[in-house]
Order: C-alpha cells, then structure tokens, then sequence
C-alpha cells in the first residue's frame, strides 16, 4: 500500500524552503561554472583534436580518455583533497568542469568534422589563412551544430552535481538528504520536491537550448 502524502509532511518541505533554497541556488551555480568551464576547456581540445599535429591531437584525446573513464566521485575527491584546494565548491567545479570539458571536446570535434572540408579550401581560395578559416568559417557553423549535444550535457552536468555530497557541499540533493533524516515521514515530499526542481531546470535549459538552436539553425538553402 502506498504511503499517502499528508499535508503535515507538505507543510515540513515548506517550512523549510528557505534551507532548500540556498542548495537550489548552490546546483545552479556549480553547473552553470561547470559548463562554462567545460567549454573553455572542451571546445579548443576538439579543435585540436581536429587541427592539432599529431603530438597535440594525440594527448589531448589521451587526456579526454581518462577523465572519461575515472568515475565523477573520484575526480572530484582528488580535486578536493588531492590538490591544494580549499574550497569544496572550487574543487568541484574544477572537476565537474574538466570531466565536463572532455565531453564536450567529443560534441564540438564532431561538429567541426561535419563542416565539409571543400569550405575549407574555398576560404583558402579566397586568401584567408588556415586560422582565419578555421574562425570564421569552420568554427562558427560548429558551434550552431553541437547545440543538440550540448543540451545533453547540461543534463548530465546538472545531475552530477549531485554527486558534490561526496566533498561535503551542500547542493539541493544534500539538503534534501538532510530534511528527511530529520523527519522520516517526509522523505516521499522531499523527494517528490528535489525531482521537481531539477525537472524545471533541465526543462527550462533545454527549451532555452531549443530556442537559441531554432535562431541560428545554419540555412539548408531549400526554397517554400
């Protein structure tokens, strides 16, 4: 038989907004600084995976095979108490955003080899310099085309944020853990609450995506 949800448990997620509002605020700031940090990193690693000569392209992509391949939980302990770091939050984007930039180095190297290469050459035709073509040419159509995986990766950043537990930062999951040991009969509307949040989050991220994609869709040249 399912546990009915009382009003007096509704009434214990409520009284304790303001709690759950400061992890609310802490998920959305790691992840916007992740992501942020995982394109500063992400986007020139998949360029020169494409660009680089065969010693940069080749320990780039190395580099993007471990951080891959090492568990979120572990990447971060080692952020955290591998480094001089102090700062759970610092520690934690710093991890995120690098795990995080070796995603999204696959995303823009698979956009950048979509451009067809004869775009290329026709920038070289016209005098532009192979750096010139690869920035205003290769780069700014790669960029509208990695807009599908990159919203697939704000998701992931997003939920792994919950994972920061493990460093003792305490973002909306943590909080939320706090709130139902502390009152077990409450655990189903905490629950039902932290979902709730992280679906308008990742709803509201992806139709923004959506939006920005649908704006600066690269023309198909196709008439109506």
């Amino acid at each position: 038989m399912l546990t009915p949800l009382l009003s007096a448990d509704w009434t214990f997620v409520v009284e304790n907004l303001p709690y759950l509002f400061g992890g609310i605020v802490l998920t959305i700031a790691l992840t916007a600084a992740s992501i942020l940090l995982g394109f500063l990193a992400g986007f020139p690693a998949g360029t020169v995976e494409v660009y680089g000569g065969r010693y940069a392209s080749g320990a780039v992509e190395n580099v993007g095979v471990v951080l891959r391949g090492t568990p979120i939980v572990v990447i971060l302990l080692f952020a955290y108490f591998g480094t001089p770091i102090e700062s759970a939050f610092v520690a934690a984007v710093l991890g995120l955003g690098l795990r995080s930039g070796a995603y999204q180095s696959q995303i823009f190297r698979g956009a950048i080899q979509s451009i067809d290469e004869g775009q290329m050459e026709a920038a070289r035709a016209v005098g532009m310099s192979r750096f010139e073509a690869i920035r205003h040419v290769v780069v700014p159509q790669a960029l509208r085309r990695s807009i599908p995986g990159f919203q697939n990766e704000f998701t992931i950043v997003l939920k792994d944020t919950s994972v920061a537990f493990a460093i003792g930062l305490s973002e909306l999951l943590t909080r939320s853990n706090d709130l139902f040991v502390q009152n077990t009969n409450a655990v189903l509307e905490v629950i039902l609450f932290a979902s709730a949040v992280y679906f308008v989050l990742t709803f509201a991220t992806n139709r923004t995506l959506d939006y920005v994609g649908n704006v600066f869709a690269i023309p198909t040249g196709d008439s109506t």
